[in-house]
C-alpha cells in the first residue's frame, strides 16, 4: 500500500487592497522625478508600504510605471457641454482642474520618455489614458458641429483632434513653458477654427 502524498498548504494569498495606494504613489515619484531618477525605494517610502510589497506584485520598476499609467483616472467626458457652438463647447471643457490635471500628465509624459524605445506597452498605456479620453471628446464636439452645419463637413477631424494635445506637449516639452487658459483659447481660436471654417461660398450655398 502506498503512502499517500503530503498535503501542500497553499501559500498565502496576495493582499491587493493596497495596490491603488502605491500605484499613486508611483504616479506621483514619476511626475517628480522621472523614469531613470525614480526608485522602488521612493514609491514605497511615499505610500508607506514595505519594498518587499512592491517587488513581489511588480517584479520590476517598468512593470510598476507600465501599471501606474494604465490605472491613471481618465479624464470623464461623459456628459459633453452642448453650448450651440463648437468654441462654446470647447472652452466650457476648460476647467481650472482640467489644466492642472493635463499639465501633471505632461509631467509624467516627460518623465518615461526615455522607457518608451523600451517598452511599447507603456505607450500604449500612454495613449489611452492620457491622449484617448480628450481626443475621443473633440472628435464628438467637431461631428456635432459637422451635423449641425457649423463647420466644413470634409474636415478631417482625426487630425484636428490631435491639435490642441499636440501643441500643449511641444510647448511644455520643448519650450519649457507653462500651458494656461491663454494659451488654449489662442488653440481654439488661431488654429482649430480656422482649419474647420466654412468657405464663404459654402456659408452663401446655405
Amino acid at each position: 500500500m502506498t503512502s499517500a502524498a503530503p498535503v501542500t498548504k497553499p501559500g498565502r494569498k496576495r493582499d491587493h487592497t493596497r495596490d491603488p495606494e502605491i500605484l499613486d504613489a508611483a504616479i506621483e515619484v514619476l511626475a517628480e522625478n522621472g523614469y531613470d531618477c525614480m526608485t522602488i525605494d521612493q514609491v514605497a517610502a511615499r505610500a508607506k508600504a514595505g519594498k518587499a510589497t512592491l517587488y513581489r506584485r511588480w517584479p520590476s520598476k517598468a512593470e510598476l510605471v507600465i501599471d501606474a499609467v494604465g490605472c491613471l483616472k481618465k479624464d470623464s467626458y461623459e456628459n459633453l457641454p452642448d453650448t450651440g457652438t463648437l468654441r462654446g463647447d470647447l472652452l466650457a471643457m476648460m476647467r481650472p482642474p482640467t489644466i492642472e490635471d493635463a499639465q501633471k500628465k505632461i509631467r509624467i509624459m516627460s518623465g518615461v520618455v526615455s522607457m518608451l524605445d523600451r517598452s511599447p506597452e507603456l505607450g500604449e498605456a500612454l495613449r489611452a489614458a492620457m491622449v484617448e479620453p480628450r481626443a475621443a471628446a473633440n472628435r464628438v464636439l467637431m461631428r456635432r458641429a459637422i451635423d449641425r452645419g457649423e463647420i466644413r463637413a470634409d474636415c478631417d477631424i482625426e487630425m484636428l483632434a490631435m491639435v490642441s494635445a499636440s501643441m500643449v506637449f511641444y510647448r511644455t516639452m520643448i519650450m519649457r513653458q507653462a500651458v494656461d487658459r491663454e494659451f488654449l483659447v489662442s488653440i481654439i481660436d488661431e488654429v482649430l477654427l480656422p482649419a474647420v471654417r466654412k468657405t464663404d461660398t459654402e456659408v452663401t450655398d446655405r
